[in-house]
């Protein structure tokens, strides 16, 4: 089986319940010419994105990412997406792909073409890099002001804070100062002193047995990774909470961990220079869990 699967999509409308849908998307060279000149999503970051894993065949959480992306679209005011069209279009890339290791896929439904008629979707998936040494052996990591209150969302709509969308330059910035600090990868906090998000990752956070992250403003992006990792320490028995956290708690944490849908979770070993408590099996085992089947 091939090692990476690009699907291009024709969006149906969100009622439309074709029965047809592999009609609707069709496989293309992950190396052939695909998408327009005047295409918005590379012109101008106009559109939006999930990535979900792919572990040993099954596609993680594909329903969450799915529900996220139709928030996205609401916010950005693209089409609803066709959440029976993106399943399809999952499990027949899914199908695609080797029985064995772990991929990346993103899906993308995009503005179009400036003054076309139609958005833009596509599927693409590849091997996922490796991430064996961050999930065991933890990451360095600093706080970046990200420049907008912990409320901004509430205030200024248009910023497009509870979107994921294709307009990543400011996070890839993030993570480049980062690496110039010395570190791995950073941690935003607002201008008013509250921890938000990594660029690519959501911060939990433990204090004894209580495990908290960031409360979902809409400043932040709700992490499908996250959510399932409470629901999991839940039936646990631990307690998981949501709240604005002050950025000052990040130095009283008995442990901190950015989680994501590919690199799964990532225990801080370091921020700011300053050495955090790693926790190597508490982390071995949210991994385990994370590389579970997940629906």
């Amino acid at each position: 089986m091939p090692a990476t699967v690009t699907l291009l999509i024709e969006p149906l409308a969100a009622d439309d319940l074709s029965s047809d849908l592999e009609s609707t998307f069709r496989e293309v060279d992950a190396s052939a010419p695909a998408l327009r000149v005047g295409e918005l999503s590379t012109q101008r970051g106009d559109g939006i994105f999930e990535t979900l894993a792919v572990v040993n065949g099954h596609a993680q959480e594909a329903e969450p990412h799915l529900q996220r992306l139709r928030n996205s679209a609401a916010i950005c005011e693209l089409p609803e997406p066709n959440l029976a069209q993106w399943h399809a279009a999952i499990e027949r890339a899914t199908a695609a792909l080797p029985a064995e290791g772990e991929f990346a896929m993103k899906l993308v439904l995009s503005r179009g073409v400036e003054h076309g008629p139609a958005p833009t979707a596509w599927l693409s998936a590849a091997p996922a890099a490796d991430f064996s040494a961050p999930r065991e052996q933890g990451i360095r990591a600093v706080t970046l002001d990200r420049g907008l209150a912990h409320d901004a969302a509430a205030t200024a709509p248009w910023l497009l804070l509870g979107a994921k969308t294709l307009s990543y330059a400011t996070n890839m910035a993030a993570l480049r100062e980062a690496k110039r600090r010395g570190a791995d990868d950073a941690i935003f906090v607002s201008s008013d002193g509250y921890v938000m998000e990594g660029p690519t990752s959501s911060v939990i956070l433990r204090h004894g047995d209580e495990y908290s992250t960031p409360a979902p403003s809409g400043a932040i992006l709700h992490g499908t990774t996250q959510l399932s990792l409470f629901e999991h320490l839940g039936e646990l028995g631990h307690r998981t909470a949501y709240r604005d956290i002050p950025a000052a708690e990040l130095a009283s944490a008995d442990a901190i961990w950015l989680v994501s849908s590919v690199r799964l979770a990532a225990g801080l070993t370091a921020l700011d220079g300053s050495p955090v408590p790693f926790d190597a099996e508490e982390t071995r085992a949210f991994n385990a869990y994370l590389l579970s089947p997940r629906d």
